[in-house]
């Protein structure tokens, strides 16, 4: 569902052309991306950067990854090393979409 709603901030391969400013849009946005992360395995800094750079043009991965741990679909190690999903998914419903 979050494909459908971002069309205008998608190019032709799936790829965010800009970060949403408004926080609904943003949401959808932060819900589209957690889909591209495997959530079987913890991800190093560079890694899970390295995984938003292929699906945005606008190249601000930290944003991305800084957005994602804040809304609850990635969680940081406390060492900061390690970045892996949350078992415990934000939805649309719990996001008030």
């Amino acid at each position: 569902m979050p494909k459908e709603k971002l069309k205008n901030f998608l190019d032709e391969s799936g790829r965010l052309k800009s970060f949403p400013a408004k926080r609904k849009m943003k949401l959808y946005a932060l819900l589209y991306l957690s889909g591209k992360i495997d959530s079987r395995r913890a991800y190093t800094e560079r890694e899970i950067g390295e995984l938003l750079r292929e699906w945005h043009l606008f190249d601000d991965p930290a944003t991305l990854r800084r957005e994602l741990c804040d809304y609850g679909f990635l969680l940081r190690s406390r060492d900061g090393r390690t970045y892996s999903m949350n078992e415990e998914q934000p939805t649309e419903e719990r996001l008030g979409l």
